[in-house]
């Protein structure tokens, strides 16, 4: 069991021993963190308002309740939109005028899994300092609970699901008379999760017939819930049995994005950034982002379309940050997420499912036709399991040293860029790995490509 603290939130798995894993005094301990946070930082502020969604788990309700309550005493005032997803959050802060927001999931972990994620008056993730921050009145306990009569107010908003398919109804790229006629049919995958409440509602509200499978959301999750090829086995055979256009697969908080082509094959989880940004520079020229560790075919289609492509840190907040600093119209990470500063900023699958419809719908190819229009590359994901007592930070040094006449970037471990693949080096911030991602135009070159600085770290360490 496990319970990790970071800068973006906690999370953990449920049961056990408070401080080893997410118990409900773990829960009330790190809400009463960020609410005393907020109280701190908004010193002449009166009223202070959280909003507070979750997504399925089954212990979702319980830490809801734990987190909703522990805000209200504390004196802060709590809209709790009950069943819902990350990016509805994210867009409801500023829409309730709202100090900050609390999204209780653990993403794409199995269903034992559940967090604390944490937002901004913007609606944004948190940044390095101020997670900091949260983590040492957390650690100190450095709590002031409010006396009676100014406890916070707690109440419920049910809407805003739906004010969210509105929203991505009404962005100005979504050719929704496009989707219209063209009279798609899409099978979803939600995990049973929140997903299967707001991605049919999006497609019923864009005239999109929709086959529903695990879309129940009782947090019961059929399949690993992390929207990889090798959990995919039952929707690729639906689209195929259906005769569907494509499928959609989303995580259980509905930030990731996933597609399935109509021959069953994965389009994949780097590719879906890619279509979408494909439509939106195509509409207008712009810059884009992504992670270091994202495909280079981001880079590919930014430069075919005029627009400069930059590659952040992991990270969503480091995204973000390199979005704004460069004015990116679109941008992401690898992982399916896609962010769209139309919208707002964070990653959301309903942002990328009309984005992506409208695309379809406008270059009238089948989904196939579309993925095998884009640069092929390919990805190997690995990683070397290291003794506490090796210096991590040494053998990154010593490669970069290594490849010094290559395209080097280090503000995030180490990637080199070779001129027709990369590898992408970093240390894990919990466990003692180096995590080794390649990407190459084959796989057997990927695979190749890892094998070989994988050999290179050993004969470093030995």
């Amino acid at each position: 069991m496990t319970l990790i603290k970071s800068i973006s939130g906690i999370r953990g798995t449920i049961g056990g021993e408070s401080g080893d894993n997410l118990t409900p005094i773990d829960a009330v301990k790190f809400a009463s963190a960020y609410g005393s946070w907020l109280i701190k930082r908004n010193p002449n502020k009166n009223q202070l308002t959280v909003v507070v969604g979750r997504d399925a788990r089954i212990s979702g309700k319980m830490i809801s309740s734990l987190v909703a309550n522990t805000l209200v005493g504390l004196g802060i005032d709590v809209v709790d939109l009950g069943l819902s997803t990350t990016p509805t959050v994210e867009i409801a802060v500023p829409l309730e005028n709202a100090d900050g927001g609390i999204i209780l999931t653990a993403s794409h972990n199995p269903k034992q899994w559940n967090a604390l994620k944490l937002l901004n008056e913007k609606g944004e993730f948190l940044n390095g300092l101020d997670g900091k921050e949260i983590l040492e009145i957390a650690e100190n306990e450095d709590f002031d609970f409010a006396e009676v009569d100014d406890i916070g107010v707690y109440s419920k908003n049910r809407d805003f699901i739906n004010l969210h398919i509105e929203e991505v109804w009404n962005l100005e790229l979504v050719d929704t008379e496009a989707i219209r006629k063209a009279k798609f049919k899409v099978v979803v995958d939600a995990v049973n999760s929140t997903g299967g409440i707001a991605i049919p509602a999006l497609l019923e509200r864009l005239g999109v017939e929709c086959v529903k499978l695990y879309c129940e959301p009782n947090g019961q999750f059929p399949h690993n819930p992390e929207p990889l090829k090798e959990h995919l086995g039952d929707i690729s055979e639906l689209v195929v049995k259906e005769k569907a256009d494509f499928g959609i697969v989303v995580d259980p908080d509905v930030d990731r994005l996933a597609l399935v082509s109509e021959d069953g094959s994965m389009f994949g989880e780097e590719y879906t950034l890619v279509a979408c940004a494909d439509y939106v520079l195509s509409k207008k020229v712009g810059n884009t982002v992504s992670n270091l560790s994202s495909s280079r075919a981001l880079r590919d289609i930014t430069e075919k379309h005029g627009g400069t492509y930059q590659a952040s840190a992991v990270g969503e907040v480091n995204v973000v940050q390199l979005m704004k600093d460069t004015n990116a119209i679109i941008g992401g990470e690898g992982n399916g997420g896609i962010i769209y500063p139309a919208s707002h900023y964070g990653r959301d699958s309903l942002v990328g499912v009309a984005l992506f419809l409208s695309h379809l719908a406008n270059t009238k190819m089948t989904c196939k036709e579309l993925r095998d229009s884009y640069p092929s590359y390919f990805m190997s994901k690995n990683k070397i399991q290291l003794t506490p007592q090796i210096d991590v930070d040494k053998i990154l040094e010593t490669m970069a040293a290594k490849y010094q006449n290559e395209d080097v970037l280090t503000i995030d471990g180490v990637k080199i860029n070779f001129e027709t693949e990369w590898v992408h080096l970093r240390k894990s911030n919990t466990e003692p790995i180096i995590r080794i991602y390649t990407e190459s135009t084959s796989q057997e070159n990927a695979d190749a490509l890892a094998k070989r600085i994988i050999s290179e770290i050993k004969d470093i360490i030995a």
